[in-house]
C-alpha cells in the first residue's frame, strides 16, 4: 500500500510533514535508573523526549518558514501599487494566477515542477521589485514607475539625497536598493520553490483547497466584492500588471513619433520676430518658478491661512505701490517632483510628463518661450542656483547667459537642496542683469528655498546688505527636526512668497513683468491622496496695457486665485501668452 504521508514522486519535503518512522525510547534503560533520577530529570534526558522534542521543533519551524513563504508569494501576487490602497485588508484577496500556477504545478513531474517553480518564483520576485518601486513613485509623484522613461529618477534621487544629506546617505541608499533588488527575487522564488513542494505532499488537500478558493473567486468576481474600495477580492493583479508594463512599453517606444507630430503642428514655428511679443517691447520679464508651490497650499486647512494671507497683504501693497497682478491654476505635468519637467511643458508648449519625452524634446529645435523672446530680440538668461555641473540641455532654451551655482558666488551657508536662498538668487539676478543702462531680458529663474526637504529658511534681510551671501551665517539653524514636515514647507513656501513680493516692491518698475508659478505639487506627505497636479500662476505688472492684453483669460484679480479660478493645462500657456502679446490679437485666450 502507498504511503500517503510522503510525496508520491519522490520529492524532498521540509514542510513539517508527518514522519512515518518513530523512534522509542528504551524502557528498561529507563526503569534500571529510575531510583537514582527524579521523574524532571527522566523527561528531561531521556533520549527518547530529546528526539521527540527535536522533531516536534523541526516539524513548528518547517511549518513556520513555509507560512512565511506563502505570505511573500501572496504579497507578490496581489499587493497593490498605490500607496493609499496599501492596507492588511489588500491582502485578503484571492488571486487567479496563484490559483492557475498551483494547479499546473499539481499535474507536472518532480522535475519539470522543480524548473516551473522557479522561473514562476523568479518572474514573480520582479514584479515584487517593481512594485515596491511603484509604491515609491506613488509616494512622492503619484504614479507608477515607467520601465523606458524614469531610470534617470533614480540617478536624481541618488543626487538629492548627496545634496540635502551629504555622501554617506547617498551611498547608503544605493547600497540597500541594490541588495534589495538581488534579495527580493532570490526570496520569492525560494519560496515558490518551497510551496511547490508542499502542495505536491500534500497533494489531496491542496486540490481541495484550489477547487474551493476557484469557485470563490467565480462567486466574488460575478458579485464584484471588494473588502477595500477599488480592489477586486477577486484579484488578477498580476495579468492587469503584465499587461499595463507592456502597454507603457509600446507607448514609450512609440513616444519619439507622437513627439514629432506635435512639434510639426507648431503654429510659431516660422513666425519672424518681428511678429513676436510686440506688446511686451522694452519689458523685463520674469518666469519665475516657486518649488512645490501647488494648489494644497492655498487650500489646505493647515497650510492656507498663512499662506492667504501673505499673498493677500501682498495684493495689498502692490496695488498700493501702482501694480496690478492677475492669478489662476495650471494643471502641472508632474507632481511631487521632477521640476525640470514642468519648466520644460510651460516653456515649450508641449507636455513633458516623463524623462523619455524630455530627452527627446531638448534635442528638437522646437520654440520655446525663451527662444520666442530671444528671436523678437531680448537677451535671454537662466539662473539655475543649484546647477553644479554640464548641463548641454541649457542650449534648448537658448540663454544669452546661464548662471549656475559657481557663477552666482555666493558665498554663505547652503539651505534647501544645497542651494542659496531666493533672497540671494534674486538679488544676484537683478546686480547682474537689470542694472542701469542694460537692455531688455527676459529670465527664467527656479526659486529652490521651497525645495524639499525644506530645511529652515532665514529672515528677509535688508535688500543692500545681502552682498555675497556672508550675511546668512548666522542664520543657518542647526536644528533640523521639522525638516519635511508641512509646518517647515508651510515656512518655506511662505519666505519664497514674500521674497518675491519684496522683490517687486524693491526693484519694480513701469517695465517689469513678473510671472511667477508654482513648478508641480509637493509629495504626498504633504497633500495626502488624491490632491491633483493644479499649480497657482500669477502675472505681475505696473503697466495697465499689459494686464489688459490678458483681460480675455478670464484669471482673477490679486496674487491668490480661490478654488473657482479658471485652470488650464500647464502646456496651453505657451501659445496663449504668445497670442496675447502678439500684434495678431489683444484678448485671445
Amino acid at each position: 500500500m502507498t504511503d500517503l504521508s510522503r510525496p508520491a514522486d519522490g520529492d524532498d519535503v521540509s514542510t513539517g510533514a508527518t514522519s512515518t518512522e518513530d523512534s522509542t525510547p528504551d524502557s528498561a534503560g529507563a526503569s534500571a535508573e529510575s531510583g537514582d533520577r527524579t521523574p524532571n530529570d527522566r523527561e528531561t534526558s531521556d533520549p527518547g523526549n530529546d528526539a521527540v522534542g527535536a522533531w516536534s521543533a523541526r516539524r513548528l519551524l518547517g511549518a513556520a518558514v513555509t507560512a512565511l513563504a506563502g505570505a511573500l508569494v501572496l504579497v507578490a501576487l496581489v499587493a497593490p501599487s498605490e500607496v493609499k490602497l496599501l492596507s492588511l485588508g489588500a491582502l485578503l484577496r484571492i488571486p487567479v494566477e496563484g490559483l492557475l500556477a498551483v494547479a499546473l504545478l499539481l499535474v507536472l513531474p518532480a522535475r519539470p515542477r522543480r524548473v516551473v517553480a522557479t522561473l514562476l518564483g523568479a518572474l514573480l520576485g520582479l514584479i515584487l521589485v517593481l512594485k515596491v518601486t511603484d509604491l515609491g513613485f506613488s509616494m512622492v509623484l503619484d504614479r507608477r514607475f515607467d520601465l523606458i522613461a524614469d531610470w534617470t529618477f533614480l540617478g536624481a534621487g541618488a543626487e538629492f539625497l548627496s545634496e540635502s544629506y551629504g555622501g554617506a546617505a547617498e551611498v547608503g541608499a544605493i547600497a540597500l536598493a541594490v541588495v534589495a533588488a538581488l534579495a527580493v527575487p532570490v526570496l520569492v522564488t525560494l519560496s515558490a520553490r518551497r510551496l511547490a513542494r508542499a502542495a505536491a505532499a500534500h497533494r489531496r488537500v491542496t486540490t481541495r483547497a484550489v477547487t474551493a478558493l476557484a469557485a470563490a473567486w467565480v462567486v466574488c468576481a460575478v458579485l464584484g466584492a471588494q473588502i477595500v474600495p477599488g480592489l477586486p477580492v477577486a484579484a488578477d493583479t498580476v495579468a492587469a500588471d503584465v499587461f499595463d508594463r507592456a502597454r507603457q512599453v509600446r507607448a514609450g517606444l512609440n513616444d519619439k513619433e507622437t513627439l514629432n507630430t506635435q512639434l510639426a503642428g507648431d503654429p510659431f514655428r516660422d513666425v519672424p520676430g518681428e511678429r513676436m511679443l510686440t506688446a511686451l517691447r522694452g519689458k523685463d520679464v520674469l518666469f519665475t518658478f516657486v518649488e512645490s508651490y501647488g494648489r494644497v497650499a492655498l487650500e489646505d486647512p493647515e497650510l492656507a491661512p498663512e499662506v492667504d494671507a501673505v499673498l493677500d497683504e501682498g495684493t495689498r501693497q502692490l496695488r498700493a505701490a501702482g501694480y496690478g497682478s492677475r492669478s489662476a491654476f495650471l494643471t502641472s505635468s508632474t507632481t511631487g517632483g521632477g521640476s525640470w519637467l514642468a519648466h520644460a511643458t510651460l516653456m515649450s508648449g508641449i507636455r513633458t510628463d516623463n524623462q523619455l519625452r524630455y530627452t527627446n524634446l531638448v534635442r528638437s529645435d522646437h520654440l520655446t518661450l525663451n527662444g520666442a523672446f530671444k528671436r523678437a530680440g531680448w537677451r535671454t538668461a537662466l539662473v539655475m542656483p543649484a546647477l553644479n555641473r554640464a548641463w548641454p540641455e541649457a542650449a534648448f532654451f537658448e540663454p544669452d547667459t546661464l548662471y549656475g551655482a559657481k557663477e552666482l558666488g555666493y558665498k554663505g551657508p547652503l539651505f534647501s537642496f544645497s542651494s542659496p536662498p531666493d533672497q540671494y538668487t534674486l538679488a544676484e539676478f537683478q546686480r547682474r542683469e537689470r542694472g542701469p543702462g542694460r537692455t531688455p531680458v527676459m529670465a527664467e529663474i527656479p526659486l529652490l528655498s521651497s525645495h524639499l526637504p525644506w530645511t529652515p529658511v532665514p529672515p528677509l534681510v535688508g535688500w543692500d546688505d545681502i552682498g555675497d551671501g556672508s550675511v546668512y551665517k548666522g542664520t543657518a539653524h542647526a536644528d533640523r527636526s521639522a525638516e519635511g514636515t508641512r509646518e517647515a514647507y508651510r515656512q518655506a513656501v511662505v519666505y519664497s512668497l514674500r521674497t518675491l513680493i519684496s522683490y517687486v516692491q524693491r526693484y519694480g518698475d513701469e517695465n517689469l513683468v513678473l510671472v511667477f508659478l508654482g513648478d508641480h505639487q509637493p509629495a504626498r506627505t504633504i497633500t495626502g491622496d488624491d490632491a491633483g497636479k493644479d499649480v497657482p500662476i500669477t502675472v505681475v505688472a505696473k503697466d495697465p496695457a499689459v494686464l489688459d492684453r490678458i483681460a480675455g483669460w478670464g484669471w482673477q484679480d490679486g496674487l491668490n486665485p480661490d478654488p473657482q479660478a479658471p485652470v488650464w493645462p500647464m502646456e496651453s500657456f505657451r501659445d496663449r501668452f504668445l497670442r496675447a502679446f502678439g500684434p495678431q490679437s489683444t484678448t485671445h485666450s
